[in-house]
Order: C-alpha cells, then sequence, then structure tokens
C-alpha cells in the first residue's frame, strides 16, 4: 500500500482542525453531510456562498458586529447568552445552524428551526428604559436576517467571487429567505435592492451603545479554540474593513487602514489554501 503523500497529509491536518473548529468534536459531533434531500439544490447560489470557510468566517464576525446595533437583538444577548463566558461555542452554534440549514438533510433542518424557535419564545424582557423586547419579534429577526445575509454575501464577493452576477446574489437572497421567514422574520429581502433598501429603512433603530461596544470588542479579541492568534487578528481586521461607515462610528472601531491590505491577501490566501484542502 504506498504511503499517502506528504501534501495529502497536510491537507487531512487542515481539514481536522478546521472541522474541530465548527464542531465539537470531543463531545462526538460531526460534521453535517451534505444532501441531495436539503432546502436547497447542491451548486445553487446558498450552497456555494456558504461553503466557504474564510469569507463566512469574516462575514460571520462582520454580522454579529451588525445585529448588535439593534437594541433589542442586544438586550437579548444581554440578557439571554453566555457569550461573555462562550463567545466561541455561540459562533460555533450559529455556524452548525447555517450547516444544517444550508446542507443538510430537510427533516434535520426543519427540526433545528423548530428548536430555535421554541428558544426564541423563551427570550425576552424590558431595554434599560423600560421597553418590551422579545426574539419573536418579526422585524428584530428580519434585521438579525437581513445582517447576517449582507455579511455572508459581501465576504463572498470580496474573497471568493467578485464578479458573481447579479442574478444569483438575487437568488441568494430569495434561497436565505426561506429560512427567515421559517424563524418568523418579516419583511424579508429577496433581492440584493430590497437588502439594501431594508438596512437604510432600519438604520433609525440603531444605536452605537457601550454594550454593543463592549461585544464588539469581546468579538474581535476572543480567538477561536484551535486557530492561532493571526488568524483572530485577520479575521477581525477583514471583517470590520467590510463594514460600513456607519457601523465602524457607532460602534466605536477605527478603518483597518494600510493593515487593510495585508489582511485582505492573508484572507484571500488562506481561503484558497482551505478551499484546496476541502478539495472545492
Amino acid at each position: 500500500m504506498p504511503l499517502p503523500r506528504p501534501s495529502e497529509k497536510i491537507r487531512e491536518q487542515l481539514v481536522g482542525r478546521v472541522r474541530a473548529m465548527f464542531n465539537d468534536v470531543e463531545g462526538g459531533q460531526q460534521p453535517v453531510p451534505p444532501s441531495d434531500n436539503a432546502l436547497f439544490e447542491r451548486d445553487s447560489p446558498i450552497r456555494l456562498v456558504h461553503a466557504d470557510v474564510v469569507s463566512m468566517m469574516v462575514g460571520g464576525v462582520r454580522g454579529l458586529l451588525l445585529q448588535m446595533l439593534h437594541p433589542h437583538a442586544l438586550q437579548g444577548v444581554i440578557d439571554h447568552s453566555d457569550f461573555r463566558s462562550d463567545m466561541h461555542g455561540r459562533l460555533r452554534r450559529t455556524a452548525r445552524f447555517i450547516a444544517v440549514t444550508t446542507f443538510g438533510e430537510k427533516s434535520e433542518a426543519e427540526r433545528v428551526i423548530a428548536r430555535v424557535n421554541r428558544i426564541h419564545e423563551r427570550v425576552s424582557g424590558t431595554l434599560p428604559d423600560g421597553t418590551p423586547y422579545s426574539a419573536r419579534t418579526p422585524e428584530t429577526l428580519a434585521w438579525v436576517h437581513v445582517a447576517e445575509a449582507t455579511s455572508f454575501l459581501e465576504g463572498y464577493l470580496r474573497y471568493v467571487r467578485p464578479t458573481m452576477p447579479y442574478a444569483e446574489q438575487d437568488e441568494y437572497f430569495r434561497q436565505f429567505a426561506t429560512v427567515a421567514r421559517k424563524l418568523g422574520a418579516d419583511p424579508v429581502p429577496e433581492t440584493k435592492v430590497e437588502a439594501e433598501h431594508l438596512l437604510r429603512a432600519m438604520r433609525p433603530q440603531l444605536k452605537g451603545s457601550p454594550q454593543a461596544r463592549e461585544i464588539a470588542r469581546l468579538v474581535l479579541t476572543q480567538r477561536p479554540r484551535g486557530a492561532p492568534v493571526a488568524v483572530q487578528q485577520l479575521l477581525g481586521t477583514a471583517a470590520v474593513d467590510l463594514l460600513p461607515n456607519y457601523a465602524r462610528t457607532m460602534l466605536g472601531l477605527k478603518p483597518p487602514g494600510l493593515s487593510a491590505l495585508p489582511a485582505r491577501v492573508a484572507a484571500q490566501t488562506m481561503g484558497r489554501t482551505l478551499r484546496w484542502a476541502f478539495r472545492q
């Protein structure tokens, strides 16, 4: 039996380290196997975008930073989440949800969506000014969704496929809308233009509070388990670079400036390496 080539060993090690970051390997959790009976067809826009590890990590950080600008979404995290002690766990659970609903069997996707809806039923309270909030409020869910969807797509356009046709970008939003509606979000954009309009329409509801800035600091400084410090810094810089100016200002974040270019180059290089490792 021939010995594996050194490049194959390197590839397997990379795949193993990445999978350990996103799956509770110690607890026996396995990666989500791609299914032909998923909510979305193979090689459709949503599966292409959500399959790229680096652009999804950059987009995921960007999306979380944007989400925390909505006072209701922010307070829900503060009151009902262990983000301070387990930020990695929270990000891992979000990544798992995206993986199952994008690539997993339809029945499993419906099951995890139902579970999230049950969790959201218990997430409610009041803002510091006494205003009630609930994780089941359609408009709050719409903000969480559009912040996430636009961020994943922006990461993909920046680091993987800048020339992705507009028709495919619109199809991405139409596909992702399926999951958003099952979670109770409303309104839900079905095109890129609709997403941009919704972002502008919800701007007056956003607030750059001290609590939002605290979470931004935690998101950008907490290193995923198993990831080198340089990777954490790279992802943070790339995510802040992708943020719109108003969001950076509200979160008290400075534009990356000269550090943006090396971060972009490093992210592109890491993305190509991981696509090779996962044979994409």
